[in-house]
Order: C-alpha cells, then sequence, then structure tokens
C-alpha cells in the first residue's frame, strides 16, 4: 500500500491510494478498497484490512458510499451518535459526498478520474469528501458541500482545500452534451478547444471555482496536478483500464 498525504492541518490525516504494484492482467492491482467495481471480495477486504492498520482504525471507522454521481450529501454528526459504534457500511446511504464531525472516523470517496476533493474546517474540526464526477459537478457537488459544512458550524475562511488526482484538462475529452451541461451551468472558461478536435473540459478548475464561490480562500485550495490518465501506472483511470477496474481511495481522518 502506498498513500499521496496532504497536509491539511496538525490534527488531521489526508491521503489518496496509489495502485502500488502494478500487474499489466489485472486492472484491480495492487490496491483497491472499491466494493462495487467489479473486484474480488476477498481482495476488497484484505485491502481494507492494511488501510484500517495503516489508520489504527476499526474497519467499521472507514467509510466509502456507493457513488452515484449526484449531489447527494451525507453528515455524520451527533444525531447519528446511537448508530455510529456499530457503524458499517450498509447503514451509509447512496451519496457523493460526506461530512462529519467525528475524530477517528476516516471517510472518503473512489474515483478514478473524478475529481476528488478533501475539505477540512481547522477552526471547528469538520471534514469532508467530495466525488466530483462531471455531472457532480455540473450539480455543484463542491461549494453544496461547503454549504453541508456550514449547517453544522463551519464557516468558509477556516477550510483547506485539496482537489485529489483525477483527469486533466488535456486529457478530458468530450461530447457537446457534457459541453451543453457545463454551459447552461455557467462554467464557460473551463470549456476548451485549442487545437484538439473535440472540446475538453478542465474539471479541476471547475472544482476550484466553486470552492471560491463558496467563500474557501485561495491560499487554503491546493491542487494536485496529478492527471490519473497521463499517469494510469500509478493511479487508477477507467478511461485506460474501463470501469471494470480499481479505484483510487481519498480519504480524510481527524485525529
Amino acid at each position: 500500500m502506498e498513500l499521496l498525504e496532504y497536509h491539511l492541518g496538525n490534527d488531521v490525516r489526508a491521503f489518496s491510494t496509489l495502485r502500488g504494484d502494478v500487474r499489466a492482467d489485472d486492472a484491480y492491482s495492487s490496491f483497491n478498497i472499491t466494493h462495487y467495481c467489479g473486484d474480488s471480495p476477498e481482495h476488497v477486504a484484505a485491502c481494507r484490512r492494511e488501510l484500517c492498520n495503516e489508520l489504527s482504525i476499526d474497519d467499521s471507522h472507514l467509510l466509502l458510499p456507493h457513488q452515484i454521481h449526484s449531489d447527494r450529501i451525507v453528515v455524520i454528526d451527533p444525531s447519528y451518535h446511537e448508530v455510529f459504534p456499530q457503524f458499517r457500511q450498509p447503514i451509509l446511504p447512496d451519496a457523493d459526498a460526506i461530512v462529519t464531525t467525528f475524530p477517528e472516523l476516516c471517510i472518503g470517496v473512489s474515483t478514478a478520474d473524478c475529481i476528488p476533493v478533501l475539505l477540512y474546517d481547522v477552526q471547528h474540526r469538520i471534514a469532508a469528501a467530495v466525488h466530483a464526477g462531471w455531472r457532480g459537478a455540473v450539480q455543484r457537488i463542491v461549494s453544496k458541500t461547503v454549504c453541508a459544512m456550514q449547517r453544522i458550524g463551519s464557516e468558509p475562511q477556516y477550510i483547506r482545500a485539496v482537489i485529489g488526482p483525477g483527469i486533466a484538462l488535456d486529457s478530458f475529452e468530450v461530447g457537446e452534451e457534457v459541453v451543453e451541461a457545463f454551459l447552461d451551468a455557467g462554467f464557460h472558461p473551463c470549456i476548451l478547444s485549442r487545437n484538439w478536435p473535440k472540446p475538453h473540459i478542465d474539471l479541476p478548475a471547475v472544482c476550484t471555482i466553486q470552492l471560491e464561490e463558496a467563500g474557501v480562500l485561495m491560499q487554503n485550495i491546493r491542487q494536485t496536478g496529478i492527471d490519473t490518465f497521463t499517469e494510469h501506472q500509478r493511479f487508477f483511470s477507467a478511461r485506460r483500464l474501463g470501469i471494470r477496474s480499481g479505484r483510487i481511495f481519498t480519504g480524510i481522518i481527524m485525529k
């Protein structure tokens, strides 16, 4: 297991998983904890154990929603206190972002070209993980997640953000229906043609715009600049490997 770690504060750990020891004939090699992408349950369970050992948490404290490319956000706060000690995956509803106030709970999202975004309010200790594919980005899931954090006490000026590994502008060729969706949503500057035969969209820029719209300070936004499509040996890319392949897990846990 290899982790790309991000510094969001001294009392929080944030990271993305790398593929690890890649085998040419195995689209799931070597590290994958996403249970709904076609991998064997045994391999997923083994990878989850390895990550939980690294984080020193029980498996029930490692949360990954079943993502549906929506703007649905689940908030795990004191209202979940009664079920929290026995928290298990089936309790978590379909969603594309998670917000929590609980320490020692690792929340995260699964991606393989879509954009993962981690958020942490250093003053109020509220964390979030966001899956921003193009459909979720058009629905402004990133800015909506900041709003969800605000509803439980966060203030945007204290939020630090990381835009993790995902498909970059040069690699994200799209069709006209995707272009129309982004134009309708007001993201005109993020659609570029240049010398490409088809339009390209800058998804990391779309996420950055939404963070700024929500009040997150530009100096508190970090981009990894990693293009999963071109770096598919290090990070999973569904455009390279197909949808039946492993996924990057981008997670955050408050100490």
